[in-house]
């Protein structure tokens, strides 16, 4: 596990409209970080609102590797713009395997999302217990392709085992949020996936796209 450190140079202004303040009035949290694209408003808003994040990247469930590390890569150069610390957690998609067998023709939004969303979370909480963070908080919550319910499930059930911890159950959509995401991947020009992640999500994203009339391309 390699953890980066950075000094943030106070490169951000306000964007967003949404007003709230970590739990416990918090300064410093954990936060579980899946991609740039969904990672960039949040971490935005935070330092924003004088909240400093520490990255956590650990995402087992992206496959091929080459797809892990593209993703990882720019995770950690938004990291280095924002002079946050980054986590870079292991690696191991054999492992994460096993953990969701048996739920391979699950839907997206199905029970191996959720156990997913556990198995990661669970990951980040106990970092953050281990490191006296008292809050944490995930961007997984910020892609609309996402259950907000099934991540708010799990990130209580993580911080379950450690009672000092509290999960930031936050809809981060709101509040011009999702808007300042897209701005941000055009800025930046991340990298920006067009499956969830698993190999599972890449199928149902390939037949989503086959069973898309052709007439649909020539209109876009």
């Amino acid at each position: 596990m390699l953890s980066l450190r950075g000094n943030y140079q106070g490169m951000t202004r306000k964007h967003s409209t949404l007003e709230l303040e970590a739990p416990g009035g918090e300064t410093e949290i954990l936060l579980h970080v899946c991609c740039a694209p969904c990672s960039s408003a949040i971490v935005e808003y935070l330092l924003e609102h004088d909240i400093r994040p520490t990255l956590f990247y650990y995402n087992p469930n992206i496959f091929p590797n080459k797809e892990y590390e593209i993703r990882k890569k720019e995770c950690l150069r938004y990291a280095q713009m924002s002079g946050l610390d980054f986590i870079d957690a292991d690696y191991d998609h054999d492992k994460w395997l096993d953990k969701v067998r048996g739920l391979e023709n699950e839907p997206e939004r199905g029970a191996r999302c959720l156990r997913c969303f556990k198995e990661r979370l669970v990951a980040a909480a106990m970092y953050a217990s281990e490191h006296r963070f008292r809050v944490l908080a995930t961007t997984l919550a910020a892609s609309r392709w996402k259950s907000l319910e099934q991540i708010t499930e799990a990130g209580e059930y993580a911080v379950t085992y450690f009672p000092k911890l509290t999960f930031w159950a936050q809809n981060w959509r709101k509040g011009g949020l999702s808007e300042r995401r897209n701005e941000l991947v055009r800025l930046y020009e991340f990298y920006n996936q067009s499956y969830c992640g698993c190999e599972y999500s890449m199928k149902n994203r390939m037949e989503n796209v086959k069973n898309v009339p052709t007439e649909t391309y020539k209109k876009e």
